[in-house]
């Protein structure tokens, strides 16, 4: 499907506008043999690039499609590689920045529904959002028209999006380096016209990085998944060497019945303590407060949003 698939995108892409015909034409081409290819993405960033006007159809189809490609072309599905990072990136950044906000959303929708993710391409997509609040320009901004320099409502949504995306360190985490974005961006913005959802956004996601806790095992990265899949494939061979280091041993039969059940059930390897991790999790450390100190302590007094942390830390007997 990739020639016919590309030599139509070139069409499409003449005129720099792309029909309801012709994007039907992508899709029945693009999914039906059910795999995007990289040439078949590439392709779409190029219309992407010169179209004038991108209307909610493309929008719907360039999302779905690039994330196809990045998450499902290969194994293991749902996770997007080092490599596949670095290519999505180049695709997006070939001139410095985001352009559009098809391509925005595109970065983000991958980091919501991937497994997980490089820290990489996460720690790109914050960068974006908060290149654009300092700069008050970009795809958030009317258009990408200049702005004065505070947070949007858009800018919030999406940074909450991410931050809280199960892809990249501490799914569902906030993470150290989020943690610090969100103070860096309150104290570039806090004397400016922010939407209301930001404060919650600040309180939420320091006392999340505070309180929160992220099991070891969590997430697999794309290596260790692959090495996963590469085993179940192999599986026979596996049962067969299980059995026969169960005949070679000298337990009982009841003690052997034991571990073939613990076997299956997938229990015989190291457990979390869950309950442990959560509780421990939930305390604040001498280190973590420590680094909260030095951070609300950076100019000297304790503004209005770091004000409303403390009241939420303490009414949760953080502190």
């Amino acid at each position: 499907m990739t020639t016919h698939f590309t030599e139509l995108a070139h069409r499409a892409a003449a005129d720099g506008v792309v029909s309801p015909e012709e994007l039907l034409g992508l899709r029945r081409q693009g999914w039906g043999d059910g795999i995007i290819t990289r040439e078949e993405a590439e392709a779409l960033f190029a219309i992407n690039n010169v179209l004038s006007d991108r209307d909610p159809a493309w929008c719907d189809f360039f999302v779905e499609a690039i994330g196809e490609y990045v998450l499902n072309a290969a194994q293991p599905r749902l996770q997007c590689s080092p490599e596949e990072a670095e290519w999505l990136i180049a695709q997006v950044d070939h001139d410095g920045v985001v352009e559009s906000m098809v391509e925005l959303e595109t970065l983000v929708r991958i980091v919501e529904r991937a497994e997980n993710v490089p820290d990489a391409l996460k720690n790109y997509v914050l960068g974006q959002i908060e290149n654009e609040v300092l700069t008050g320009t970009g795809p958030t901004r009317c258009g990408g028209e200049l702005s004065s320099v505070h947070i949007s409502e858009a800018e919030v949504k999406i940074l909450r999006r991410v931050i809280f995306s199960s892809g990249g360190y501490g799914p569902a985490a906030v993470s150290r380096f989020d943690a610090e974005l969100l103070l860096r961006l309150k104290n570039a913005t806090l004397a400016n016209d922010n939407d209301p959802s930001w404060g919650d956004l600040f309180v939420d996601g320091i006392t999340n990085h505070l309180r929160g806790f992220s099991l070891d095992n969590a997430q697999l990265s794309h290596e260790r998944k692959l090495e996963l899949i590469r085993t179940i494939e192999d599986n026979s061979a596996n049962i067969g060497r299980f059995f026969s280091q169960m005949a070679k041993s000298d337990a009982s039969l009841p003690t052997r019945i034991r571990w073939l059940a613990e076997h299956l059930a997938g229990t015989d390897g190291p457990q979390n303590d869950y309950s442990g991790d959560a509780d421990a999790g939930h305390a604040v450390t001498a280190a973590e407060k420590d680094w909260l100190d030095v951070a609300l302590d950076d100019d000297g007094q304790i503004d209005a949003l770091e004000k409303r942390l403390l009241r939420r830390l303490a009414d949760d007997e953080l502190i």
